[in-house]
């Protein structure tokens, strides 16, 4: 693709990436086949070639408007497209990017501004958002049943094994799944702890930094992500084998600090190492011998949903399914696989309409195969789906972590 970039623009790193994005596409279109909300609402402006026009459009200076921004407020950076595309088109940064500058050109009407201030100022924060889920439960039985289902109960506290083991890895707290799915990173800790595997968290880490960076922040983006690199450094000095996440959008956004540093000389170098060290647990768990987990799924029939982030951002199709197969599981099959959710981070409360479409078509072919329960690797996903149904909706870890024997005394 021809363009005509401003050389206010072309000036900025940002600029020039976008410039070298856009050349690389060849407008063939295969990307709206597999673009959900092209697919529901069926304008070619709704579709990543449409958006990709619309940047294009702004960068050679066309003046945006309200309507430009609400086209790329309704991508949900699922990334589908950049799967499909034949010509490996960086749609995903390039909408950042055209996100970003829609920012400074366009002013939101208040409420979406306060909506948007609030969620980067709520969700980052385990405290914060830890208060806001208490008040719901303490609400839960005086709330209508569709918001009842909107509110996740709480979990019980479960044990973490003491780092007992040679082998060390490194564990991604989070921030929403810190707060509302705790047992997750427990299970997982159990789970490496069978394999001779010790999982450390450092407390001063938090948000990986992908709220504020999808929601146009860039600069509060990256201040969290230099303080997990501050953080987590002593400890890569000291040896750990990974940076576990277990929440693959988290996982995904940490794998990209190298790229979103790579122009600030203080971290850049330490950004790559992070990226390097950056792995979802069913990378950890695919490599291993799973012998010692002595998990037999025995046929149980298990809806898995792929979240956008592993099979389309870290680019992981059939990770989890594969370690699922090989441990006993059954697993339905799944229309559509390749569909968001339409959790895809805040978007469920910023799109709520789409959101929800995109929900049911999903839990539709997600329960068609009749499983027992619904797994996924997401806590966005997690939380999503749980809302439209009744059937068990955990992280596939803890799935595993159940089936395991308990240990004497725990």
């Amino acid at each position: 693709m021809e363009t005509s970039i401003l050389d206010t623009f072309l000036r900025t790193p940002e600029g020039q990436e976008a410039d070298a994005i856009l050349r690389a596409c060849v407008h063939c279109g295969f990307c709206t086949a597999t673009c959900p909300t092209y697919q529901i609402l069926g304008d070619e402006l709704d579709g990543p070639r449409g958006r990709i026009y619309l940047i294009k459009q702004v960068l050679e200076g066309k003046e945006p408007s309200h309507r430009t921004q609400q086209h790329l407020d309704r991508c949900l950076t699922c990334r589908s497209c950049e799967t499909t595309c034949p010509s490996g088109v960086r749609y995903s940064r390039l909408a950042d990017i055209g996100r970003d500058i829609l920012e400074g050109k366009v002013k939101r009407p208040l409420s979406e501004r306060l909506k948007r201030y609030g969620l980067r100022k709520i969700l980052p924060y385990p405290a914060r958002f830890s208060l806001l889920l208490t008040l719901g439960r303490l609400a839960r039985p005086i709330l209508p049943d569709h918001q009842k289902k909107k509110i996740p109960p709480s979990q019980p506290t479960k044990y973490w094994p003491d780092p007992i083991h040679r082998r060390r890895m490194l564990v991604l707290e989070g921030c929403a799944q810190k707060a509302a799915t705790p047992n997750t990173n427990a299970a997982t800790a159990r789970i490496l702890s069978r394999l001779g595997i010790s999982l450390v968290s450092e407390p001063s880490a938090g948000c990986c930094g992908a709220v504020s960076h999808h929601l146009s922040a860039p600069d509060e983006s990256l201040l969290a992500m230099r303080r997990n690199i501050d953080a987590w450094w002593p400890h890569i000095e000291s040896g750990v084998e990974a940076i576990i996440v277990t929440a693959s959008g988290c996982g995904a956004m940490v794998k990209d600090y190298g790229h979103l540093l790579e122009n600030d000389p203080a971290y850049a170098d330490k950004a790559k190492r992070v990226a390097s060290l950056a792995q979802d647990i069913g990378e950890v768990l695919d490599g291993e011998d799973l012998t010692p987990l002595t998990v037999n799924g025995n046929g149980k029939t298990v809806a898995y949903h792929a979240p956008c982030t592993l099979q389309h951002g870290q680019k992981l199709p059939g990770l989890v399914e594969g370690i699922l197969v090989r441990l006993g599981y059954k697993l339905t099959p799944i229309a559509d696989s390749h569909i968001c959710c339409g959790s895809a981070g805040t978007y469920s409360l910023l799109q709520p309409e789409l959101s929800q479409q995109l929900l049911e078509q999903k839990l539709s072919n997600l329960t068609a195969g009749e499983p027992t329960q619904i797994v996924t690797a997401n806590i966005g996903c997690q939380l999503h789906l749980a809302t439209g149904t009744d059937l068990p909706v955990k992280h596939w870890i803890e799935l595993l972590d159940e089936s395991m024997p308990r240990e004497q005394g725990r």
